[in-house]
Parts: C-alpha cells; sequence; structure tokens
C-alpha cells in the first residue's frame, strides 16, 4: 500500500472518527456512528482505497 492520505487529512479523519464513534458510545447519534472506525482507520493507515480508485492523494509529492 502506498501513502496516499497527507498530515491535514489524516488528521482531520482521525479526529472525526473518534467523534463519531464517542457520539456513538453516549447514545447521541444511534448506532451508526459507528462507521467511524472507516475515517479512523484510514487516517490510521494513512491509506484510502477511494484515493486510488480516483487516482487522488492528499500527500504532498516527495521531492528526493
Amino acid at each position: 500500500m502506498k501513502t496516499n492520505v497527507g498530515n491535514i487529512d489524516r488528521a482531520l479523519r482521525i479526529g472525526g472518527g473518534l467523534a463519531l464513534i464517542g457520539l456513538a458510545l453516549t447514545g447521541a447519534i444511534g448506532v451508526w456512528g459507528y462507521l467511524g472506525v472507516v475515517p479512523l482507520a484510514t487516517g490510521l493507515f494513512r491509506f484510502c482505497p477511494a484515493y486510488t480508485l480516483f487516482g487522488f492523494s492528499s500527500c504532498p509529492i516527495d521531492k528526493r
């Protein structure tokens, strides 16, 4: 897997995922909040399958 999730994108995914899971645990939004596992996982692994499908990447270009 090649990394395709940049730092800002990663932070937003992890934060949003944790927020959704937290709201689901407290019962504020219902069980669908557990879908927050998806953005949390893509943020932690820095890989998004949908980005690969559409040929997109939010990572800066490596200039070595």
